[in-house]
């Protein structure tokens, strides 16, 4: 199912399209530094660091169009060094993922905790000089499915949210039965929306506060037709995928077809009442047209 955010303010958060973002309110104000976050845990060949010609592609074309950014590449090892180092408190629950994306998904958020900057996926590529988005405190991508992309990040360092964040991680940290469901929801996308729904509920309402300082913003990276063309970033066809499961394609095909997944399962649902109510009423018929006598009179036989 697919929901539209492109209205500038939307509930708790404020809706950017990219061509927005390319013009901020104030072009001097740059509170997120120039430092771009690139994570790669390489699970299948461990302690081989080199990336894939494709993502080193990418990469290098972000540097071209940045001269002046600090760009970081985060291994498996320089992570888990990193959370050991600077947050010893959770590196148990960081080792103790079950799976290997978990820790990608947690050190992202540590990263923008402690330095700020940029984080992005290395199949995310730069289409233009990412200047402009240094000017908004706190924002994420939005792909307009309803749900936060945890792909690509900004923000300025120690910013209130990424706290809340980051200590949110111990207490969503359950295993569920299907893979994907505890990714996504232990750290994945589906847990970066639901704590910053969290984290808005504690601050006071906009009209209160004209002050925006602690409001997430959204850049918008809808691929629907029609809308809002990007400007900052692209996403590699074919990208991505590296952490797969059994059951992401069967909760992306619900996703995409939701509408027919809910008629099914009422239909599916509806069917199984009425085969059960047919049971019921086919046991308490009497059959072969005679009817039990429960008292029969004395010297009846």
């Amino acid at each position: 199912m697919r929901i539209s955010l492109r209205i500038s303010v939307v509930l708790w958060a404020i809706a950017l399209p990219q061509v927005a973002a390319a013009s901020p309110n104030d072009t001097n104000i740059h509170p997120v530094p120039k430092i771009v976050h690139h994570i790669f845990h390489n699970w299948r060949e461990p302690g081989y660091n080199e990336l894939p010609l494709e993502w080193a592609t990418i990469r290098k074309g972000c540097r071209d169009l940045n001269p002046d950014f600090e760009f970081k590449l985060w291994t498996e090892k320089a992570s888990r060094d990193f959370i050991g180092s600077e947050y010893p408190w959770f590196l148990n629950t960081y080792d103790g993922y079950r799976y290997p994306v978990q820790r990608v998904d947690a050190v992202r958020y540590f990263l923008m905790l402690h330095y700020g900057g940029i984080y992005m996926d290395l199949d995310n590529g730069c289409k233009a000089n990412l200047t402009p988005l240094l000017s908004y405190p706190v924002w994420v991508t939005d792909g307009g499915r309803g749900a936060l992309s945890n792909n690509i990040l900004g923000a300025r360092p120690n910013h209130p949210s990424w706290h809340h964040l980051t200590l949110s991680l111990l207490r969503y940290n359950w295993n569920w039965p299907l893979p994907y469901v505890t990714i996504m929801y232990s750290s994945g996308q589906w847990f970066l929306t639901a704590i910053w729904e969290e984290y808005h509920a504690l601050l006071p309402k906009a009209e209160a506060n004209p002050d925006l300082e602690h409001r997430l913003y959204h850049i918008m990276m809808d691929e629907a037709a029609g809308a809002d063309p990007w400007v900052f970033f692209y996403h590699q066809d074919g990208g991505g995928g590296t952490w797969n499961n059994w059951d992401n394609k069967l909760m992306m095909g619900i996703g995409d077809h939701i509408f027919l997944f809910l008629a099914t399962l009422v239909g599916g649902i509806a069917l199984v009442v009425w085969l059960g109510l047919r049971c019921i009423r086919r046991y308490r018929k009497p059959r072969g047209g005679y009817t039990r006598l429960t008292n029969r009179p004395a010297g009846v036989v």
